[in-house]
């Protein structure tokens, strides 16, 4: 681990923008993202994000890799984590020695070889989709978004989502659980999940819907027969969807989401409020967690 005396953290922190920390404690947070997701989240053009990526990368702020894919898919996006210098930044503004921060490098990179990492920048896709959308729109927000790690210490083992969110556009707020569905498990598996909703449900007394990200058409369907047929279902509010509905141009805030009470049109992410009134107490974060 590199020692770095308060000079060279000085001479560091003058080169980052608010922009840069921002993106940097958000990565430390969501573990990984993508180029073209954090051109989404903080930039206006890809080429702006690429020049700027690269040199935080340079500085030694963030660390790269892309994973190797079949040579039929092509070449992966450049995929970014936190780096060294970025932990020792953080660290340093948080008052803390980067030993005691909670930063490994070898874990940090490894995660360039988790079995899970399709699903964990997945997952991270829709944070950036949300985000990205309320950066171009005044009316909209992404109020609270809480990875899984953070998910599995509020509430493990009781539910594991893969996020929690609160998302607010145009006077409705939202908050949900995210299950974000690679398609690799076995269906009856991914309903069996509601179980441990319902026990959250019942434990807290605080009903929050459960929202499935599928990979497409066929799968929402089969899925949605499984969510209806368990007895769960009775207990949690579910909406599903998939990247090719619904109005694509507004990304995961659009009209993408069907609840499982409903067959008519596909809603508004925010509009699922609306859907699903009289829901209760929401989840405990405040306003300003992200």
């Amino acid at each position: 681990m590199i020692h770095f005396t308060p000079k060279m953290l000085n001479q560091l922190a003058i080169r980052l923008t608010d922009r840069d920390r921002h993106l940097v404690r958000m990565l430390r947070d969501y573990r990984v993202m993508t180029s073209a997701q954090l051109s989404e989240m903080y930039f206006d053009t890809d080429d702006a994000a690429r020049k700027r990526l690269l040199a935080l990368t340079r500085m030694g702020v963030l660390e790269r890799f892309r994973p190797n894919l079949p040579p039929a898919m092509g070449t992966a996006p450049y995929h970014y984590v936190i780096g060294e210098t970025g932990a020792a930044v953080l660290a340093s503004e948080d008052g803390v020695d980067l030993a005691d921060s909670g930063y490994r490098r070898d874990r940090t990179i490894g995660i360039a070889f988790n079995q899970h990492l399709a699903h964990t920048v997945g997952t991270n896709g829709i944070a950036a989709s949300l985000y990205g959308y309320a950066r171009r729109h005044r009316d909209a927000e992404l109020v609270t978004w809480w990875p899984q790690n953070r998910c599995s210490t509020e509430w493990g083992p009781i539910a594991r989502p893969d996020a929690f969110a609160r998302w607010r556009e145009d006077g409705n707020r939202i908050d949900f659980f995210l299950e974000y569905d690679t398609g690799s498990e076995p269906l009856d598996r991914v309903a069996r999940k509601l179980e441990g909703y319902a026990e959250l449900t019942e434990s807290s007394r605080i009903i929050t819907p459960v929202l499935f990200w599928v990979q497409g058409e066929r799968r929402e369907a089969n899925l949605r027969k499984k969510l209806k047929h368990h007895p769960a279902h009775m207990f949690v509010p579910i909406a599903t969807g998939h990247p090719s509905a619904g109005t694509v141009e507004d990304g995961v805030a659009g009209a993408r989401w069907l609840p499982s009470d409903h067959d008519g049109k596909r809603i508004r992410l925010a509009e699922l409020a609306l859907h699903w009134p009289g829901l209760g107490p929401q989840q405990p974060p405040k306003e300003d967690e992200e």
